[in-house]
């Protein structure tokens, strides 16, 4: 849900109107505020962006005076801020240093601090398996990465079922890396568990945080979704935790017939393979490039059909399959199995995001109809819970 591409997506109105009853209205003065402080602290970062480039590329960002660097806010996301630095065209290069980069500063921390430096490790590593952007420098506040020439898809675009099958391939790959971080799945459970309590914890403050926990019983809720997952058998695998429309790159100048490049590792971790697949399903629904309050869209009729949703599984199977020789029975079973898998997990994609959601609420300075969005994804939770015992969506 993150979305943070190097153009990426940031935010829509409930289409489909959603209920928002429950929740405050009074939110455009607080997002008034909210603006006013995302633009002082964008000033602040472009001050500041002289002196990280200098630093951590060398070369020619040393010569360059800091009224000549070229500093430009790029379309962000719902955590972090992202801009495009680049060297004036009169200066010539010193060595092998990029011309551009892509400034990245960490909004509200939710995962802890200690996330952010397996995140940078991560990111390295993709790096040097040529799986991700370059990583040129890691500071406190943010990193310095690869510009990459490209543009992240639109939401309509992942029902595109030439991309949709590329984007199965590519997360099937994703799945299938091997990569130096803990192989037990924790990730999901312990950090729903430390966002509730992290909610919990908020101090009053006459916002409806507390509104939606109660009224959703979302501690009770949480027991009841393990219990359910915990009788899903799912392959524990490396997942990406966000793939959605902002954090797929389609690149302008690929090097070979691959043009996707996935971003934003934030969330990755090893976890269950149904989570990954599920909560890209899910984002099939919102739409972030809506640029009126709330700044999303969902549309419950874009979730994936059943037909859809073979397409990509058959796609994602191939590729985890590769080599195998697989009787059309088996590959039935493959298919039915999965399809049951996935939609069980996209009940944990609501619910993480809602929970998400409701903390960025208290904390964040994006503007943003967080509290919206989460109830949204938990009223979708609660209708999709509904449908579970009978999931044969019309393909």
């Amino acid at each position: 849900m993150a979305a943070e591409g190097t153009a990426a997506a940031g935010g829509g109105a409930v289409g489909g109107r959603l209920a928002k009853d429950s929740l405050l209205r009074s939110k455009c003065p607080d997002a008034a505020s909210n603006a006013r402080r995302g633009s002082a602290r964008s000033r602040d970062a472009e001050r500041r962006a002289y002196q990280w480039c200098r630093e951590y590329l060398g070369g020619a960002w040393r010569r360059a005076r800091p009224e000549e660097l070229r500093v430009d806010p790029v379309s962000g996301g719902l955590s972090n801020l992202l801009f495009r630095c680049a060297l004036p065209d009169h200066l010539p290069s010193v060595g092998a240093e990029p011309r551009e980069v892509l400034l990245r500063l960490y909004g509200a921390i939710l995962q802890g601090v200690d996330s952010l430096v397996l995140e940078s490790v991560m990111f390295a590593i993709l790096a040097e398996r040529s799986l991700g952007p370059q990583l040129y420098g890691v500071f406190p506040e943010g990193r310095l990465e690869q510009y990459i020439p490209s543009r992240p898809l639109t939401t309509r675009e992942l029902r595109d079922p030439v991309l949709s099958a590329a984007i199965a391939t590519k997360m099937a790959r994703f799945h299938g890396m091997e990569m130096p971080f803990t192989k037990e799945p924790h990730w999901l459970f312990g950090t729903m568990e430390r966002y509730l309590k992290q909610i919990q914890d908020l101090p009053p403050t006459g916002l409806p945080q507390m509104n939606l926990l109660e009224m959703y019983r979302l501690k009770d809720e949480m027991g009841s979704l393990r219990k359910l997952l915990d009788s899903t058998p799912s392959p524990v695998v490396f997942c990406h935790n966000d793939i959605q429309e902002g954090n797929i790159l389609l690149l302008s100048e690929p090097e070979d017939v691959d043009s996707l490049m996935l971003v934003d590792f934030e969330y990755s971790s090893y976890n269950y393979r149904g989570f990954d697949i599920a909560n890209h399903f899910c984002e099939w629904v919102y739409d972030y490039t809506h640029e009126e309050w709330p700044f999303y869209k969902a549309q419950a009729a874009d979730y994936p059909t059943r037909g859809q949703q073979l397409h990509f599984i058959r796609h994602y199977l191939a590729e985890v399959k590769k080599g195998e020789t697989i009787s059309r029975e088996e590959q039935k079973k493959l298919e039915e199995d999965l399809l049951v898998e996935v939609n069980r997990y996209a009940l944990a994609s609501h619910f993480f995001w809602g929970l998400w959601s409701i903390l960025q609420a208290s904390m964040s300075t994006i503007e943003f109809g967080y509290l919206e969005y989460a109830q949204s994804r938990f009223q979708f939770y609660f209708q999709q819970k509904g449908q579970l015992t009978s999931f044969h969506p019309s393909s």
